[in-house]
């Protein structure tokens, strides 16, 4: 493992303790998150995308804005939704925010997850066409609009045009690299495959869609050798790149100790462990909290398979503490990072 970053939820509330009470204190909390972030020396800032729910939700001005506060730190997101968006339009959005940032876009896609609306896509204007399936609408936004970033012509010119003549046009800015950094987040074994097929970058969170009886690690490593292994049998050139993303809780000061005890002490009595549950009609394992100070981390962190395989490491922050506290965290999660490396 080489990185580490944090990836919020963007979480805004008026519950007793939120620091982030409001839509406007969780975007410009999370721009401090990038800054502490990147103060404290760590590598990424991610951001989940939900729709129809208290957290953020269009990525792209907050990645703008992350970018323009801060120069080294990774910014991505953790996943979008492609039913929800137009691909070409969403092109040109990604291109303006990396271009802010000066390349630092990680973008991650799906096919989406379980959410609050009935039929959130058909309620955005993208109802699935008659026979289509979730996954094959998905698919499809991908790939238009990976085509858009990589610079090719997508529609045709106009009597107007200033081109050459019979050449389509491309969406406008275009930002060199982009295409190469793209991941998509999945969730079995087939679709790990289908990623390094299609010479995406892997994402795989705190939960996978398989349910062996084995810890989540494990059954994650699989699927992250299935996508190396498929990476490399299609030709794409350069590195896939792997992220997996753990609730990390590490307690460094009182304060800490205040806040995420209680996790400890769950830890302690072995009520802290891997979960088979039910997620979207699918049999499940989600992963466990890991808790305590750094030596406890290291660890246990050594022995999660899928952490030592994967070359970025992706902390889920508790948001609505607020950037102060996260900043002091955060400093420990670098340092756990170059253990971890070493």
């Amino acid at each position: 493992m080489r990185g580490i970053g944090f990836l919020s939820f963007g979480w805004w509330s008026a519950a007793p303790g939120s620091k982030v009470r409001t839509a406007g204190d969780v975007m410009h909390d999370t721009i401090r998150l990038a800054e502490a972030a990147e103060d404290a020396g760590m590598d990424g800032a991610w951001l989940r995308v939900h729709h129809f729910e208290q957290n953020t939700s269009s990525p792209f001005p907050l990645l703008a804005a992350m970018g323009a506060r801060t120069s080294r730190v990774e910014l991505g997101t953790g996943v979008i939704n492609m039913r929800y968006e137009n691909p070409l339009y969403m092109a040109e959005a990604a291109a303006t925010a990396d271009l802010i940032s000066g390349g630092r876009l990680q973008l991650g896609v799906s096919r989406g997850s379980p959410e609050p609306a009935a039929d959130g896509p058909a309620t955005f204007g993208y109802p699935l066409s008659y026979g289509d399936t979730a996954a094959e609408d998905s698919a499809r936004r991908i790939a238009e609009f990976r085509h858009a970033i990589s610079g090719a012509g997508v529609a045709e010119p106009g009597p107007s045009a200033h081109g050459r003549a019979g050449e389509k046009l491309p969406i406008q800015p275009q930002s060199p690299g982009l295409s190469e950094r793209i991941w998509y987040g999945a969730g079995g074994f087939d679709s790990a495959r289908r990623v390094g097929e299609l010479g995406m970058h892997l994402m795989s969170s705190t939960l996978v869609l398989e349910a062996t009886g084995e810890p989540l690690g494990v059954v994650q490593t699989r699927q992250i050798e299935a996508f190396r292994e498929a990476w490399r049998e299609a030709g794409h050139a350069g590195e896939p790149r792997v992220s997996v993303s753990r609730s990390i809780m590490p307690i460094v000061d009182d304060l800490t100790h205040t806040y995420f005890n209680p996790y400890l002490e769950r830890d302690l009595m072995g009520a802290n462990r891997d979960q088979i549950g039910e997620i979207d009609s699918t049999v499940s394992t989600f992963g466990k909290t890991y808790v305590g100070d750094l030596d406890k981390l290291e660890r246990e962190l050594r022995q999660d398979d899928a952490v030592m395989e994967s070359d970025t490491l992706l902390v889920t922050v508790p948001n609505q503490l607020g950037a102060d506290f996260n900043r002091v965290t955060f400093g420990a999660l670098a340092e756990l990072r170059d253990r971890l490396s070493r």
